[in-house]
């Protein structure tokens, strides 16, 4: 990867985590100061989304140490799949944040119940990138086994010469 490329990701990843921190604490002073006016049930929806930020920001620190791990040249070892289980794991908290934010929206959905499906298949869409970065996870394992492999024809080459 490229400076350009890691600058513009790192950029990217501090505008998230910043708008995300934004957005908590909005949600934290709304809690407190900001009466419900009986339409939504705005508390729990207020709690949802704030645990939908933390799992947002739990998979960019992630991607963050794994964007460090590709410039020092080190994502090809088992230290990363650490990092990436996380992300998974942060996609699926997300998705399940998601399909709980649908339910309470539900009930105030009933004239109109196209938005509760609407919402329900954004929560199997988030679902499918949990599933496509397990497929990314299973590449890095590959390719973590080649250079393991890799390795070892070398120090046996070495041997010989």
């Amino acid at each position: 990867m490229g400076k350009l490329t890691v600058g513009a990701l790192r950029a990217a990843l501090v505008v998230v985590l910043a708008g995300t921190v934004f957005v908590q604490a909005g949600m934290v002073w709304a809690l407190f100061n900001d009466p419900e006016d009986g339409s939504l049930p705005l508390t729990p929806l207020r709690v949802l989304t704030m645990l939908g930020m933390v799992s947002v920001q739990v998979a960019v620190v992630c991607v963050w140490r794994l964007v460090t791990m590709v410039r020092r040249g080190t994502v090809f070892s088992h230290a990363s799949f650490r990092y990436v289980d996380v992300v998974i794991g942060a996609i699926v908290a997300a998705a399940l944040v998601w399909f709980a934010v649908t339910a309470v929206n539900a009930p105030g959905q009933r004239e109109d119940p196209g938005v509760t499906v609407i919402m329900g298949g954004v929560g199997v869409a988030i679902l499918g990138v949990a599933l496509f970065v397990l497929v990314l996870r299973t590449l890095l394992a590959q390719a973590v086994a080649r250079d393991v492999e890799a390795s070892q024809m070398q120090a046996e080459l070495d041997e010989v010469i």
